[in-house]
Parts: structure tokens; sequence; C-alpha cells
């Protein structure tokens, strides 16, 4: 069952973010995940909610996405990242087959 990655980010720093992009999508490949959304136009529909970047990860299940999150290759690119922008990450299951 896939799960899905989703990542709100405030960039406070976007020349020293961008090292962390550009080595974000090698990890992510590593732990066997894919981007599927990575930042692209937004639309609020409801509430007051104004991100001001997201991004989806899919992998192969929750416990792959949660391997991905602590394995040393994220580590490194998490590193990059520091200083450079706020985070807020959550992993949820997705289902089997879509409704």
């Amino acid at each position: 069952m896939p799960a899905y990655v989703i990542v709100e980010t405030d960039v406070h720093d976007p020349e020293q973010y961008a090292r962390y992009r550009e080595a974000s999508p090698d990890a992510v490949h590593s732990g066997g995940g894919r981007f599927v959304v990575r930042g692209g136009e937004l639309a609020v529909l409801e509430g007051d909610w104004s991100p001001s970047r997201l991004v989806v990860l899919e992998f192969p299940d929750l416990e792959a996405a949660k391997r991905w999150y602590d394995s040393p290759e994220y580590e490194e690119a998490k590193r990059l990242r520091e200083g450079a922008a706020n985070l807020r990450m959550v992993a949820v299951q997705g289902l089997d087959e879509p409704l």
C-alpha cells in the first residue's frame, strides 16, 4: 500500500536551500521514493492555509517512508537544509485502490 510524505516548507535562505533541493532527489530515490509534487503552483481551496511551498513524495509503504527519513542519505541532505528553511512533514498511508 503506497504512502505519501507531505512537506510544507518556509524558505528563509533560497541560496542555501537550493543546495538541499539539488541533494534531496538522490536521497528520495535511494529510499525507493519519487516526487509527485515539487513546489508547483498552489491554489487554496478552503480555510486560511497559505503554504509558500509544498512537496509530496510517494513511497511503496509507510515503513519505506520512515526508513528513508532516517537514512544516512537523507541525513546528509537535511544538514544542507539547516538554517535555510522550516519544514512541517507528515507521512500518511495511502489506499490500495483509489476510490
